[in-house]
């Protein structure tokens, strides 16, 4: 099977295409494969099948469709080739391993390109790459916006890969061939500068002057006459260059596309060639990362997997038959020796329940030598391998106990909603799972044998791979754990390492210089995978001249250490050459108190822009420094992380200043598409520095994912800002994840909430330390913790007073009634919500007004007021709720209806009821639905009720 975007959007199968059929169907299909392997929105689907309004019936077009993929897809045998497309919530995912994808495998050889030692292997990549094009991107869709970007983005990809080419075939001195090539695609493009500054160039070099000049004069004629412009500086300096004659026929120096540097290009070469751009949503390749490359085992961090190869190779497995569960992160590229230490795993993981402990400095390769053990041998755990990094050794801290448990047991199949919120119950949980599997556990980065235990399987069938710098000792005594020690490198395994960086030629040729740097580099992996690094990219560069520079480093037995110099000469060896954007940039990510970083981020960093952010970011991703994990989420590894502050130490405060404030204006974005129409929860800060673009969030859901997926880095942010005495950043980073806490209310926030707490008293800011208190006492209340809550909240609205702040005081007045009503005080807690009422009136806030009368209403019915119920309820729905409202218009539905009945109107109360049910039902509220059927349920026997009833309590059970 074969996902084909590059020419007419199709799906390739050994029997023939996939009969896709309309247009729509395929823009469909594009926009999943643009995203690949990422839950698509249905409002960016929408954009994606519509130029203009979409019709009402949009969603159910979208469902028609997708419903019809999946059939296709299904009989093509797709989940035989790991391909699947699931629905999460309201958005879609295609799941499908990238060599299935055309613009992957694109991307992969140009990736493969950049990285030959000659241009004679240059070319045969590009060309290949070239070959997988069957004309125009996208072709057979109907190209709504977004479509229409990415064929852009496509196309400008492939005309930056013909540049390239067209100077490869210079480089080994086929002008005649690169002219021919350029003349084609000139002619399609006459207003493309660069392809007719290269062009210029070739013929030039073909000894055609004549018609590079008259190449010239057609373009300048041309962009005059349409678009009214004099010739950019390419043409310009093409021009120019061929009237000194400087560019002569056989004198181009090696195009950038296969690895020279911009200071080996002569004045008189090619003209400089943006690097090629990776489509939206194609997850362009990530770079090799020092912490995921490292030979004969890597580092302690998760490696990279080596480039692709540009087809499917894989048998597919056989139809029908499940994929088991897989977290295991790709096996390790150029992985070198350890043959001793892989047989001894074989060996220790033999027997029954078995701990396999792998032991060892850092950067010695414990995570790369555990990953590449656990490829080798699939077929010994046909229920899956699960992988955890424990961080233990890492700046950004160690996972919450339960957010690994989550993991696993979501992986395992459990619903979101049925995971236990206590960590032994969950670890409970786990281990009956496990009991009867026959799986592999990879625990990574373990600082402490106490937190292994508590993640160990329960079946006597399952492996557990644990890497720690520690010994475990206490591992060892309580569970039998067998350690496989890792050392250093010999020489021979690290001149092995070298050579499957630099090839075989390259180390041969200097056997002894290559021996030389295997020790220089105290046989540590990722000391010598950096070092490779700066040689592959300069191969004028001789073994021996480089191991000269390292011979005068200071410390070269401190690489085995954890924050050695050893590592840090290296680095400082690979820093040198960076351009200084990407040293500016890496300097500053040292500073984020977090543990990945996107674009924005960066740029908040390091004071730029999102795009110059990326392009630094992909440079350091080149060469080494800092990983890609996901399409545009980047790590670095600890000790990269540790060199990285010594840059620029003086840089601390401005930087992480510059997160944190990048932190507010996302979060603000992510609250306000969740929860629209909401009331601000404070101003911004005096000195607050707007980053220069902020993330836009297409809809709650996604606005929802980014709260969720930042959660620790935001805590850890929150941490740094309280410890930097920058308190208030600190409560209002904290503060503006009350939409993911209002949704997820018992995941333990009352920590972060506190630390809110003590930065707004820090501040004496009466404003921030009410609205703190009324969301923690909230929090408190949900987790079963009243008394706790009513101390709290009582002070709340009393702070809000005193800050002026009458819409916080309605709010606490609010969460304090629910509270004081708990605790039997009905009459104060009816007075604290009819005064929440008057408040928000006096605001004009229609907004929070709802909320304090469905609450009042709520309370009136409790205490056996059903006709004050009604009436504050009905004035509650005069308001007009808008769309996002359909919750609370629901809730106001069912007291209505309830007190109806309490009125003795069985039949308006029944009917309301309904209604309320059937509202929640249609707008995905199934608390509601259960609510509103639950009271119908009391007066009526009707099995329409009951078969709702169960139906709604099934999706909360299955919701996610």
């Amino acid at each position: 099977m074969e996902f084909r975007l590059l020419g007419t959007v199709s799906v390739e199968t050994l029997t023939g295409p996939l009969p896709l059929g309309p247009a729509k169907r395929r823009s469909l299909l594009a926009a999943l494969l643009l995203s690949a392997n990422t839950p698509v929105s249905l409002g960016r689907l929408t954009e994606c099948l519509w130029d203009d309004e979409p019709p009402s019936q949009a969603r159910g077009v979208i469902q028609g469709h997708v419903s019809r993929l999946r059939a296709l897809l299904a009989g093509a045998d797709a989940e035989a080739y790991g391909v699947e497309l699931a629905t999460l919530g309201d958005a879609y995912v295609l799941r499908a391993p990238e060599t299935l994808l055309d613009s992957q495998r694109f991307e992969e050889l140009l990736m493969l390109a950049r990285e030959q030692r000659g241009p004679a292997d240059a070319v045969l990549m590009l060309k290949e790459a070239l070959s997988l094009w069957q004309g125009p991107a996208l072709s057979g869709a109907f190209a709504g916006p977004p479509l229409r970007v990415a064929a852009h983005s496509l196309e400008e990809s492939r005309l930056a890969t013909v540049e390239q080419l067209a100077r490869a075939y210079g480089a080994l001195g086929e002008h005649h061939r690169a002219a021919a090539l350029l003349t084609a695609e000139t002619a399609a493009h006459p207003l493309r500068e660069s392809l007719a500054a290269e062009l210029m160039l070739a013929l030039f070099r073909a000894g055609r002057q004549s018609e590079a000049l008259d190449r010239f004069h057609r373009t300048r004629r041309l962009l005059a006459d349409e678009l009214g412009i004099d010739p950019g500086h390419e043409l310009a300096d093409a021009y120019a260059l061929i009237l000194r004659g400087a560019p002569g026929p056989t004198g181009a120096a090696p195009p950038k596309s296969v690895g020279a540097s911009p200071a080996a290009t002569s004045p008189g070469s090619d003209a400089t060639a943006s690097p090629a751009a990776a489509p939206p949503g194609s997850g362009a390749s990530p770079g090799a990362g020092i912490p995921s490359g490292a030979a004969g085992g890597g580092t302690d961090a998760a490696p990279t997997a080596p480039p692709r190869p540009p087809f499917p190779a894989a048998p597919p497995s056989p139809a029908g038959e499940p994929h088991p569960v897989d977290l295991l992160p790709r096996a390790p590229r150029g992985f070198h020796g350890r043959a001793a230490e892989l047989a001894a795993l074989s060996r220790s993981a033999a027997g029954e329940a078995p701990v396999c402990l792998v032991t060892g400095p850092a950067g010695v390769g414990k995570t790369a030598l555990a990953l590449q053990w656990a490829h080798r041998n699939p077929a010994l755990f046909p229920d899956g391998r699960l992988f955890a990094d424990l961080r233990g050794f890492s700046a950004a801290g160690e996972p919450a106990l339960n957010d690994v448990l989550r993991e696993f047991l979501l992986a395992l199949g459990v619903s979101p909603r049925r995971v236990p919120e206590s960590v032994p119950a969950a670890a409970a949980l786990f281990r009956s799972l496990t009991a009867r599997r026959r799986l592999l556990v990879v625990l990574d980065n373990a600082r402490d044998s106490a937190t292994v235990r508590t993640l160990l399987p329960g079946g006597a069938d399952c492996v557990t791979l644990v890497t720690s710098r520690h010994r475990l000792e206490g591992l060892i005594a309580s569970d039998a754990a067998r350690p496989v020690p890792l050392d250093t490198l010999e020489t021979d395994d690290g001149t092995a390492l070298l050579a499957g960086v630099l090839g075989e030629e390259r180390v041969l040729a200097e056997p002894v210089a290559a021996r030389r740097l295997s020790e220089l580099c105290g046989g540590l992996p990722l000391a010598l995978r950096v070092t490779a690094a700066r040689l592959a990219g300069r191969p004028r560069w001789t073994l021996a001249a480089l191991a000269g520079e390292l011979a005068d480093e200071r410390g070269r037995l401190a690489y085995l250490d954890v924050d050695d110099t050893g590592v840090a000469a290296a680095l400082r060896l690979t820093v040198q050459h960076l351009p200084p954007g990407a040293v500016h940039q890496l300097a500053r990510l040292g500073h984020h108190p977090g543990g990945h970083y996107d674009p924005y981020a960066a740029a908040a960093l390091a004071g730029t822009d999102p795009v110059t952010a990326r392009e630094a970011l992909e440079q350091l991703a080149a060469a080494h420094l800092v990983t890609e994990t996901a399409p545009g989420r980047w790590v670095l590894h600890d000790l990269v992380r540790l060199y990285a502050r010594s840059l620029d130490p003086a840089s601390a405060r401005e930087a992480l200043i510059g997160v944190l404030d990048h932190c507010i204006a996302t979060a603000l974005a992510a609250a306000d598409t969740a929860e629209p129409g909401g009331e601000p929860c404070f101003v911004l800060p005096e000195d607050f520095r707007r980053p220069s673009a902020v993330q836009d969030f297409a809809d709650r859901a996604e606005a929802m994912r980014w709260l969720a997926t930042e959660r620790e880095d935001l805590a850890l942010t929150a941490l740094a800002a309280r410890e930097a005495g920058l308190d208030d950043r600190a409560w209002r980073i904290i503060l503006l994840q009350w939409p993911q806490m209002v949704w997820r209310v018992r995941d333990s926030w009352s920590p972060l909430l506190e630390l809110a707490l003590e930065s707004a008293r820090a501040e004496k800011d009466a404003y921030a330390e009410s609205r703190v208190l009324t969301l923690l006492g909230w929090v408190l209340t949900e987790e079963g913790r009243t008394a706790e809550a009513a101390a709290l909240l009582e002070r709340s609205p009393v702070l809000a007073r005193e800050a002026g702040d009458p819409l916080g005081e309605a709010t606490a007045l609010v969460n304090l009634a629910v509270v004081q009503a708990e605790l039997g005080d009905l009459p104060t807690a009816l007075e604290n919500c009819a005064r929440a009422v008057e408040l928000t009136r006096g605001e004009g806030d229609r907004h929070t007004e709802m909320l304090t009368l469905q609450h009042l209403a709520r309370m009136h019915l409790t205490a056996h007021r059903p006709q004050e119920a009604l009436d504050c309820a009905r004035t509650a729905l005069d308001l007009g709720p808008e769309h996002e409202e359909a919750a609370r218009r629901s809730l106001l539905l069912a007291v209505c209806g309830e007190a109806r009945l309490a009125l003795g109107d069985e039949e308006d109360g029944i009917r309301l009821l309904d209604r309320a049910a059937q509202e929640a039902e249609r707008d995905g509220y199934d608390e509601g639905a259960v609510r509103a059927l639950e009271a119908l349920l009391r007066v009526s026997a009707r099995t329409e009720f009951r078969r709702r009833h169960d139906e709604a309590l099934r999706r909360l059970a299955e919701e996610s």
